[in-house]
């Protein structure tokens, strides 16, 4: 979270909060060894133009510029395409993963553990094999019936998976030793949890991407804003404490860094829902973005080319007497998707945060201040998107549940697939159900 962990403090600060805990809270955390925290990683550059800053203001500064660069570089992958974007999103997968086990391989000392890190990595191999399988067998359907490896490969997907997470349990359990047994059982299920939080939801943004664009762009969109609002509203404004999470929370000098504060969440969920309904008005009327990602088999490449679905059509509303008084309109023209941007918008306020706290608490459960040190004043790539993969579950939820209809194309789809028996007997079945419906009607 943006406003979480914003300054790391002095040596001497961070010696006075070691010394500040609780006695309950020691022996709860006694047997959790700290990662050691690393050094300070902004660039030279940035480091001797903002030499004559205050710590806060230089971190705000550090973070403000890494901020623009990143946002830069999401708009730069959007025009790549949605394979570019796809290959982000695996890419960013890779590299939570890895700051996830690598803190759990630090914590728990594990440089012991036979194969503990080949096991890791050999489960987010198979567990990929699986979810991206599944994608492909979904959304390329016609390319996979075409192909006959491929086709083989879809018929029998799940028990190779299968097999294949099988061998690495195997292998697991042959690699017990017996003075690690607690400590690999542990590391066994750190890994698990970790695929659960990590791969799952990346699965599910991969989902939402073939939805649309639009589907990616804007709940990712809200996060950030949020998180950017939030941060700015409670650096300026923030004086009430809403939630202290984190191993800094008791350094009283830069409370802004160390808690959430009501000014900037409350300011922050205004902001995001104003710029939500902004964001989608103006990619709501775009082709590109609203239109399903989809394989074309005739030039064997991604399309975002289709006739836009009502949800993404102008329409008029009648607004309720009380703002017809205050505006003076009857009505008001827009996307229907723009209402459903009101409750992405409002998730990625209220509830996406609770990601971040979670992070938050997890980081303080093993003191360490962020996940890497992979950006310069954000820390690593999870702290990034602590927040993105529960909101990248709740819209695939909400896709699911208010959304997605019948689709008739992949019910021809596998029609196409069937022996002629098979269709011959779809096909009367069916128009003895529709001429019954005629004549009934």
């Amino acid at each position: 979270m943006s406003e979480l962990f914003f300054l790391l403090g002095s040596d001497n600060e961070l010696k006075a909060e070691k010394d500040g805990v609780s006695d309950s809270e020691s022996k709860v955390d006694s047997g959790v060894p700290e990662v050691p925290v690393p050094a300070d990683d902004t660039p030279e550059v940035l480091n001797k133009a903002l030499s004559g800053l205050s710590s806060r203001w230089k971190n705000w500064w550090v973070r403000g510029i890494l901020t623009l660069a990143m946002i830069s570089f999401f708009f730069f992958i959007i025009y790549l395409g949605p394979m570019v974007l796809m290959m982000i999103v695996l890419c960013v997968q890779i590299k939570c993963f890895q700051e996830i086990i690598t803190i759990g391989y630090s914590v728990y000392h594990s440089y012991d553990l036979p194969w503990f890190r080949t096991l890791s990595w050999y489960f987010l191999l198979c567990v990929n094999y699986f979810f991206y399988g599944e994608t492909v067998t979904d959304y390329f359907f016609t390319l996979v019936q075409r192909e006959e490896p491929l086709r083989i490969l879809s018929k029998y997907h799940r028990f190779i998976s299968f097999a294949l997470y099988l061998t690495g349990f195997c292998m697991f359990v042959l690699s017990l030793v017996k003075k690690h047994y607690r400590l690999q059982f542990y590391m066994f299920g750190w890994t698990h949890v970790t695929l659960l939080i990590v791969v799952t939801q990346s699965h599910l943004i991969i989902h939402n991407l073939f939805e649309g664009m639009i589907w990616f762009i804007v709940p990712i969109s809200c996060v950030i804003c949020n998180d950017i609002m939030a941060y700015m509203f409670g650096f300026f404004f923030g004086r009430t404490p809403l939630i202290k999470v984190g191993y800094f929370e008791r350094l009283n000098k830069s409370p802004k860094g160390c808690c959430k504060t009501w000014e900037g969440f409350i300011g922050g969920f205004f902001s995001t829902i104003v710029f939500g309904i902004m964001l989608s008005y103006v990619m709501a009327g775009c082709r590109y973005f609203v239109c399903p990602v989809e394989f074309n088999n005739d030039s064997n490449s991604f399309q975002v080319d289709c006739e836009p679905s009502e949800l993404f059509q102008l329409q008029d509303y009648a607004l309720p007497s009380m703002l017809e008084s205050v505006t003076g309109w009857t009505t008001v023209c827009l996307y229907p998707f723009q209402i459903h941007s009101i409750a992405l918008s409002s998730f990625a306020s209220i509830v996406g945060p609770f990601g971040g706290f979670f992070a938050s608490g997890f980081k303080r459960a093993f003191k360490i201040k962020d996940f890497a040190n992979t950006i310069p004043g954000h820390g690593g790539i999870m702290d990034r998107f602590d927040c993105q993969y529960l909101m990248a579950t709740f819209v695939n939820v909400y896709i699911a549940s208010f959304i997605r209809g019948p689709n008739p194309t992949k019910v021809i789809q596998q029609l196409l697939a069937l022996r002629p028996d098979q269709q011959l007997y779809i096909f009367n079945s069916l128009k003895a159900h529709l001429t019954e419906k005629v004549f009934s009607g």
